[in-house]
């Protein structure tokens, strides 16, 4: 692969790299907040709304997100009577399937995060005199954002890579010039470069989230 042929295919994948960023970016904004109000409907003392969200994270949990891409894509135009009321741009129809999905992970993620604080610590806060509100936000949440954040880490990084499903709805992502790069060119460099991109990309996330860690002091 010459260096001129290699800036030639750069350029577009590069471009394609900004539309997975802005989606990990967009889908790290929104699900990891929606992810802990589904914990906290999860945790509910009202059943139903309990039940509620334990069924929609083992939906979201139990099928492909591919399939759930697809059908917010090309589905829920087809639904008879209000399916015209329901067609989105392909990029916002893939923010909202990453988003509803990666909230249920997050979810989870966050409810075992929960589930390994020791009870010890909510009966030393009620000894301090602390009330509900400061219990969960001085004592609870710091705990459970510190047990939860490798977790975290690891669903961040495997969003960045689950970024590529764009290309099966049409999206153009960076997995797209690389495919348009091979058909035109008969050479497998394009993949090769894309995959350094996603590696680039992968390591960034890492070491990021080590810095965090560490100053959190989980090493």
């Amino acid at each position: 692969m010459s260096l001129d042929y290699f800036i030639s295919i750069l350029g577009p994948m590069l471009d394609g790299a900004q539309m997975t960023v802005l989606l990990f970016i967009v889908c790290i904004a929104v699900s990891i907040p929606l992810g802990f109000l589904l914990t906290l409907a999860v945790r509910s003392n009202f059943k139903p709304l309990s039940w509620l969200a334990q069924g929609y994270v083992y939906m979201m949990r139990g099928t492909p997100l591919l399939l759930q891409l697809l059908f917010i894509c090309f589905g829920l135009p087809m639904i008879p009577g209000i399916g015209q009321y329901l067609v989105l741009d392909r990029f916002v129809a893939a923010c909202l399937g990453f988003i509803l999905n990666y909230a249920a992970y997050f979810a989870e993620i966050f409810r075992g995060g929960l589930l390994a604080i020791d009870k010890g610590q909510y009966e030393a806060a009620q000894v301090l005199g602390f009330n509900k509100w400061q219990m969960t936000t001085r004592i609870i949440l710091p705990q459970m954002f510190r047990i939860a954040l490798p977790a975290v880490a690891n669903e961040s990084v495997t969003l960045v890579k689950d970024t590529a499903l764009l290309y099966a709805v049409a999206v153009p992502e960076l997995l797209h010039f690389a495919e348009t790069a091979v058909n035109r060119d008969f050479t497998i460099a394009p993949f090769v470069v894309a995959g350094l991109i996603y590696l680039l990309m992968t390591l960034i996330l890492t070491v990021f989230f080590k810095w965090i860690e560490r100053r959190f002091k989980f090493e």
